[in-house]
């Protein structure tokens, strides 16, 4: 009964966060003259006038370690299991139209971004206060954010871990969850500036290596790369009766690609508003790069290798994703395959926990405006307590919880940019 209420519930709110996403993104992407294909603009953020310790380049690489986590790993095998390889054509579509709405938040809260010692912080907290002068809905919007990547985010990335580690080396979960928590407190304890520093080293190491695995497999198996994309396109729009229909294949790569790429949900404004900079127009259209790599890098990639072998025979049940994602690779390259997958998995989602972290941190900091070092050092603990939890959890019950969080904080923070949409059309233009 509980896990049908759930299933209700999660159907009623992606329902309304699918129209927020998608229907916010085509406004802006009219109004604003579709600033996502305007290619060349995108890199101007990085030119160096940053006036605070976190760089546009590092806030960048901090908001892609929060969005390639096991969501791009796992989630993106999740979503060719349960709606078939055509979600991964939608995952496509949400990446263009949302990207826009990446912008738009990240610009928003670089513009209301507050001072925070030495460093900056800011978010949808931030301008849903100031902009809609709503401190109920921004401090509801933060306390969400603190338990979407406390409770929910960051214990998917350790059950992650733990059941790709478990599944092959045989070491017992609690196990795995109590040095990934150790690791993980070690870095949080230190701060933004080390957690930015892990994240602008080893999102490029991350980013390039899996390209490299990428690309070997794609050219192992080239002559079935054209089917492969025709099977994404038409799969799309197939009416299959197992999977639910267009409509289901619709919803479950639109789900998969937003918890991948965070896009409309407010979380790449916080990373964006560590950094203080002059053109805080052009420091927000950094962060559709960020997407673009997201979707066509690193999610279409895992597709792709999944695509080419032969997942169809598989069947799991309390799925992670992870396993699918470890199968293709071990068909294609063997043990040498689940190594690569090993460190990629520990890796991306380590980087996404400490990344997460700051995100409740800094919405924590909203919330208590002179909170001492003694409640930040709380939520450190409470963090790496749940990532034990999360490494012995049911994953089925983690994604549900998750899917729950990432719609509702959708609703909210594209509500909020929707309500603020002549502040970001007006300002957007002037920069022109």
């Amino acid at each position: 009964m509980g896990e049908f209420m759930l299933k209700i519930i999660t159907s009623f709110l992606w329902s309304n966060a699918i129209v927020f996403l998608l229907g916010g993104g085509l406004y802006f992407s009219i109004k604003l003259g579709f600033p996502q294909f305007k290619l060349s603009s995108l890199f101007k953020g990085f030119k160096k006038d940053s006036k605070s310790s976190v760089s546009p380049f590092r806030s960048l690489t901090m908001s892609l370690a929060a969005r390639i986590g096991v969501g791009s790993l796992a989630g993106i095998a999740l979503a060719i299991y349960t709606g078939g390889p055509g979600a991964i054509f939608w995952i496509w579509v949400a990446g263009i139209i949302t990207s826009v709405n990446a912008f738009c938040e990240s610009y928003m809260g670089a513009k209301y971004q507050e001072k925070d010692g030495d460093a900056y912080k800011g978010g949808p907290s931030f301008y849903i206060e100031k902009g809609l002068n709503n401190k109920k809905l921004a401090s509801i919007y933060a306390i969400l954010i603190i338990i979407s990547y406390i409770v929910g985010f960051m214990t998917i990335q350790a059950n992650t871990i733990t059941t790709s580690l478990h599944e092959y080396y045989g070491i017992p979960s609690i196990i795995i969850g109590i040095i990934l928590a150790i690791i993980s407190g070690i870095s949080i304890m230190k701060g933004l500036n080390e957690i930015a520093n892990i994240t602008s080293k080893l999102v490029p190491i991350m980013g390039i290596g899996y390209i490299i695995l990428s690309v070997t497999i794609i050219l192992m198996n080239l002559s079935q790369i054209p089917h492969v994309f025709m099977e994404i396109i038409t799969d799309a729009f197939q009416i299959n009766a197992i999977r639910g229909g267009i409509l289901a294949t619709f919803v479950i790569g639109i789900q998969r690609g937003v918890f991948s790429t965070e896009a409309g949900l407010g979380t790449g404004a916080i990373a964006s508003s560590c950094s203080h900079t002059d053109n805080k127009v052009n420091l927000g259209l950094i962060q559709i790069l960020g997407i673009y790599f997201t979707v066509f890098v690193v999610c279409t990639s895992t597709a792709l290798i999944i695509l080419t072998s032969d997942y169809e025979r598989l069947n799991f049940e309390n799925m992670n994703g992870i396993e699918l994602t470890q199968y293709a690779l071990h068909y294609h390259l063997g043990k040498s395959g689940i190594l690569v997958l090993m460190l990629s998995v520990v890796s991306l989602a380590y980087s996404t926990i400490v990344a997460g972290y700051y995100y409740g941190e800094s919405n924590l900091k909203y919330l208590i405006k002179n909170v001492s070092k003694a409640q930040i050092n709380l939520l450190k603990i409470v963090t790496v307590i749940l990532l034990i939890i999360g490494s012995v959890m049911s994953a089925t019950l983690l994604w549900n919880i998750v899917d729950v969080l990432v719609a509702v904080l959708a609703i909210i923070n594209m509500y909020a940019l929707i309500r603020l949409r002549k502040e970001i059309i007006v300002d957007y233009q002037k920069n022109q």
